[in-house]
């Protein structure tokens, strides 16, 4: 097996939250080579230009694909490293609780609505009027939408921290969220009401959803038919099976009820030890099960 297959490997086997820290760390790599050849041969930066997202709703129809672009595009190494470190962390907890697939959902859904706070506020907040050009770029607002989504669902989640020790996860998110407004009048405005706008999604989100509310089903079924309509479809043979349908059938349906109250009891006995001691005091064989139960 040679590295391109290794690495292929490697990226198939690996989580939701993997592949996105993987994809920010490619983009990250790319961009900046492509930078470099740039200042060697004093070409233009049109790339960055063309990724990042603008303030101009004008200049935003000409480049709708910055919606999404921006939020995998990322200034520096110390950026790229803070937003993936949080990912990780937040989207690790996320999928206690959720499924990879719904965990995308918060991703894109919170980059979209950062984006949209900071533009809006650039155009209607009297602050703004001479800021001249202004453009935005990073995974915060994605990666806040994630961490303030699964502190909704479990804000009193003990997280160890090296120095601190056990602190309550509504504490981590609250901490942020209160940094991006006290710093908003004095530096990067509006990278900071992106991460707020991200925020509220997550909020949002997740507030929606014990109330019974899918609010992102639009965006999962959108992604699903694109998928779906670019994915080749491979043409199987009919087959035709005979089964005694009768015997099959109630043996299915009462094996199902029964691993189903046994899987539910189990769900809630590890939250209930989460709850109390936290996510890092559940065994390998727990985490995995949940997992694994968050996929179902």
């Amino acid at each position: 097996m040679n590295w391109r297959d290794q690495l292929q490997y490697k990226y198939n086997m690996a989580g939701v939250v993997e592949k996105l820290i993987a994809v920010n760390v490619l983009v990250f790599i790319v961009i900046f080579l492509l930078k470099a050849i740039a200042f060697l041969f004093n070409f233009p930066d049109v790339i960055t230009t063309w990724l990042v997202f603008p303030k101009e709703i004008g200049e935003f129809i000409y480049k709708p694909w910055t919606l999404i672009t921006y939020a995998f595009m990322h200034s520096g190494i110390w950026h790229i490293l803070s937003n993936m470190l949080i990912l990780y962390f937040a989207g690790r907890m996320f999928l206690t609780f959720f499924s990879p697939k719904r965990l995308l959902n918060y991703y894109f859904l919170g980059a979209i609505a950062g984006a949209l706070l900071y533009m809006l506020s650039y155009n209607i907040f009297p602050a703004f009027t001479n800021a001249g050009n202004s453009y935005l770029l990073g995974a915060s607002a994605a990666v806040m939408a994630v961490l303030l989504g699964v502190t909704t669902q479990a804000p009193n989640m003990q997280v160890r921290l090296m120095i601190i020790g056990n602190i309550k996860l509504w504490w981590i998110a609250a901490f942020f969220v209160i940094s991006d407004i006290v710093q908003m009048p004095f530096n990067n405005p509006g990278g900071h009401l992106a991460h707020i706008g991200g925020a509220l999604l997550g909020f949002l989100y997740t507030s929606q959803l014990q109330k019974g509310t899918d609010i992102g089903s639009w965006f999962e079924k959108l992604v699903d038919s694109l998928v779906s309509l670019f994915s080749k479809k491979e043409k199987t043979p009919f087959k035709k099976v005979y089964k005694n349908r009768s015997n099959t059938a109630t043996q299915k349906t009462t094996s199902s009820f029964s691993n189903s109250a046994e899987k539910q009891k189990q769900i809630d006995s590890i939250l209930d030890k989460i709850s109390k001691s936290g996510y890092e005091s559940l065994s390998k064989a727990e985490k995995d099960f949940l997992f694994n139960a968050g996929k179902d």
